[in-house]
């Protein structure tokens, strides 16, 4: 149930606190990459560096020749498997060199991308090998060599990351290039710095499912800034500036799930197992029973989750904004595990929004007039349809293609997202009410679902959802373990 309705007088009164950087912001090679801004959103402040500083051409060398296929079409190292003897051969360590460069945010963050693709490809390439050959994923490297090792852990420790393959820090938000610097972030205008498989060419489906990404990261400055808005409203009980903030937030989610729908035009289903392998992490993959050894760092084996676009910070910024609390559940407890996997600043800024979500009752502010309710409804509608797009690509990019149960980051593959789908569809049917008289209503505008046809849909989609879980679930083996109210 709904709580009762909150007094004013249980808030204070103070506007949101965090500082979040715009364009007129003044930034310095010191800044972290990945500092909240309205204008940059959740993507790096600056475009990423793509090439190294000199005493690290060993390792340009090696990721040039790294992918399947090459810049220049020709096969690389992944194609043949000797991407491992290679590096053993020619990696000298260069962890000495990492602290030189400590001072230059941008350039760590980008050593960090890059020592993160070569240690990925090196652990995972015994398993692509045999993906290929229509076998199981099998054991993976058990051990990482210290030329990769100690460089890694240095500076993932001085960039604010942990030791192995990120989102944000390195396989999708900081792993592009702009073809010509005057186009910005035009979809066409992006190319990738580091890949595995056929990513350098920019029409192939491992660059389409980054550069999608990325163009909806694109749109998360309005996103944030009308966050803070509807915030800073419910905050000081100024209705005006809460619903202008909501329908800026509306405006921005609407787009990001526009872009997100050219996922499948832009990465097709049958061509992401194809590079799917190497973006799988430690934790709960069979392919790293016992964790894996950092040699020269400890002998005791470590675990790190693998590369998710459940890390962006789009969504949970949302989840905490809007008080979407998910069910009490192992399933959730991954979700909260997720969030050590994001940049310090983007993890700040959404304990923050959290924070004062829960002083100002967001959720209460908005339930207590017709046309904020019928806003946040609207709000809580799009995290619907990103989540259940992201249930259909799941569904078609995995399930359909492999038996493996885990996702790349380690959370099974059935339950784990319509866990989250059912309690924010549960949450929508316990708003309704709250928006049946609203004086002007959004619905009004051309193109909008109206109340009624959002929440036939919701009622729809519960019953279908339950029903494909139990389907999969059957199908592997399992037994469904998602909530429905």
């Amino acid at each position: 149930m709904l709580s009762p309705r909150r007094s004013d007088g249980d808030i204070n009164h103070k506007e949101f606190p965090f500082l979040v950087l715009d364009a007129n912001s003044i930034i310095s090679t010191s800044t972290p990459p990945f500092t909240v801004s309205t204008h940059r959103g959740f993507l790096p402040i600056s475009d990423p560096p793509f090439t190294l500083p000199p005493p690290f051409a060993p390792l340009e060398s090696l990721l040039c020749r790294m992918p399947i296929v090459t810049i220049d079409g020709t096969p690389g190292l992944l194609s043949s498997g000797k991407l491992g003897e290679t590096v053993e051969n020619e990696l000298p360590d260069l962890s000495g060199e990492v602290e030189k460069f400590k001072g230059d945010a941008g350039i760590m963050n980008a050593i960090y991308r890059d020592y993160s693709f070569l240690l990925s490809a090196y652990l995972l390439e015994p398993c692509h090998q045999r993906f290929v050959r229509g076998e199981g994923y099998g054991l993976g490297r058990q051990r990482l060599p210290v030329v990769i090792a100690k460089p890694m852990v240095k500076v993932a420790e001085i960039a604010g990351f942990k030791p192995f393959m990120e989102y944000a820090g390195s396989y999708a938000l900081y792993n592009y290039r702009l073809e010509d610097p005057s186009f910005g972030l035009a979809y066409s205008n992006l190319r990738l710095v580091r890949a595995f498989e056929q990513g350098l060419n920019p029409s192939s489906s491992e660059a389409g499912f980054v550069f999608v990404h990325i163009a909806m990261v694109s749109h998360s400055g309005l996103l944030i800034s009308g966050a803070v808005e509807a915030l800073n409203g419910a905050l000081t009980s100024n209705r005006i500036r809460f619903d202008t903030g909501m329908e800026d937030l509306l405006t921005a989610l609407k787009k990001i799930n526009q872009v997100m729908d050219t996922m499948w035009n832009k990465s097709k289903p049958n061509g992401y197992n194809t590079f799917r392998t190497f973006i799988f992490g430690i934790t709960s993959q069979s392919m790293f029973p016992n964790g894996v050894v950092y040699e020269g760092v400890s002998e005791e084996p470590m675990s790190f989750r693998g590369e998710s676009g459940a890390n962006d910070s789009m969504i949970p910024l949302c989840d905490n904004l809007l008080q979407i609390k998910m069910p009490d559940t192992p399933l959730t407890e991954i979700l909260q595990d997720f969030r050590q996997y994001r940049p310090g600043n983007h993890r700040e800024f959404l304990q923050a929004v959290k924070d004062h979500s829960e002083k100002a009752s967001v959720r209460q502010f908005a339930l207590e007039y017709p046309t904020s309710a019928e806003l946040y409804l609207r709000a809580l509608d799009y995290v619907w349809e990103f989540r259940w797009r992201h249930w259909c690509f799941t569904r078609e990019y995995i399930l359909k293609f492999s038996k493996h149960p885990t996702a790349t980051g380690g959370s099974p593959i059935v339950t784990w997202l319509p866990n989250q789908l059912q309690a924010v569809l549960a949450l929508m049917v316990q708003v309704e009410p709250y928006c049946s008289n609203a004086s002007v209503s959004v619905s009004d505008s051309p193109g909008v679902k109206d109340i009624q046809e959002i929440m036939d849909l919701v009622r729809s989609q519960q019953v279908t959802l339950t029903k494909e879980v139990a389907k999969y679930s059957a199908e592997r083996g399992g037994a469904p373990s998602v909530r429905t109210s």
